[in-house]
């Protein structure tokens, strides 16, 4: 019993051999491997600001709540007023009933990056429930919470009011009698 399996064992190991010196036989080995391709970085020339990880600074201008059908509809104006971008800006509005109960809210989120001192326009939406009546914001983004600063009134960089008054040359003329 023990020459059989012995027996065995002594053929697997032979073909195991006799295979692995054809296999060597076949692929000669080359001398010198032939030299990597040169790495370029992706970023070469390229100026790159790491996001925001911790708590993020922004400007905020809250819009009116108003009513579309059966849905509520928060617009918020944000903007970055960090030193490097922000990723997945989200709002979470929760509304409160008369008792100060949680009623559930909508969410809005800036998809990617909200880069430094740009503006944008974040919009919730809401089911209506009868028994609402106030509501909270919570700001949050993807590498930790906001630091929320609410405003009167934003603008975005490079663009210029028109003035309040208009010059002599164009005002109205009167109407002739």
């Amino acid at each position: 019993m023990h020459r059989a399996h012995h027996a065995f064992v002594a053929t697997i190991v032979g073909a195991i051999t006799v295979s692995g010196l054809a296999l060597g036989a076949q692929t000669p080995s080359p001398a010198t491997p032939p030299p990597a391709p040169e790495l370029k970085s992706v970023l070469a020339g390229k100026k790159f600001t790491p996001p925001v990880q911790g708590t993020a600074d922004i400007d905020f201008v809250r819009g009116a709540t108003k009513r579309e059908g059966s849905t509520l509809v928060t617009k918020i104006v944000v903007k970055n007023t960090s030193k490097g971008p922000i990723p997945r800006l989200t709002i979470d509005e929760t509304w409160y009933d008369k008792g100060n109960n949680i009623i559930p809210g909508g969410k809005g989120v800036i998809p990617g990056l909200l880069q430094p001192d740009e503006v944008k326009t974040i919009e919730i939406r809401t089911a209506v429930n009868p028994a609402m009546q106030a509501s909270k914001l919570m700001f949050s983004h993807a590498n930790g919470s906001v630091n929320p600063h609410p405003v009167k009134s934003l603008d975005a960089p490079g663009t210029e009011k028109e003035p309040a008054t208009k010059t002599a040359s164009t005002a109205k003329k009167p109407a002739k009698k």
